[in-house]
């Protein structure tokens, strides 16, 4: 996510099989002056607040987030731009373009795989 108040802030979250979060998810805060700090799992906290059940596979993704990272003061929305951004080839998955609200605002990119069965 590029952030309005010149942050870029990169997080990925690991799916285990059951749903939980891997520990070796982790992020990347870039600070306005370009100095980056990473971020080990249990700094970022997220939270599914919606879910997009796609009309042309079945797959149910989430589709709407509070992501926070209290370290960092950020407590944001994502949410997609348009709620169709599946990809419908080999392997099913979500990507697309999102609006940043919150503690700051921006734009980004998500990517959601292995939610198809």
């Amino acid at each position: 996510m590029q952030l309005d108040d010149g942050r870029d802030l990169m997080v990925y979250l690991l799916r285990r099989r059951d749903g939980t979060i891997d520990p070796f998810s982790a992020g990347t805060l870039v600070a306005a002056d370009g100095t980056a700090r990473k971020l080990a799992a249990a700094e970022v906290r997220v939270e599914t607040l919606a879910h997009w059940l796609s009309p042309g596979s079945g797959v149910r993704y989430p589709a709407r987030w509070r992501l926070g990272v209290p370290s960092a003061d950020l407590s944001l929305t994502i949410e997609p731009r348009l709620p169709d951004q599946e990809l419908r080839v080999g392997t099913r998955y979500w990507e697309g373009a999102v609006a940043v609200s919150g503690s700051s605002t921006g734009h980004g990119y998500v990517e959601l795989v292995g939610y198809a069965r």
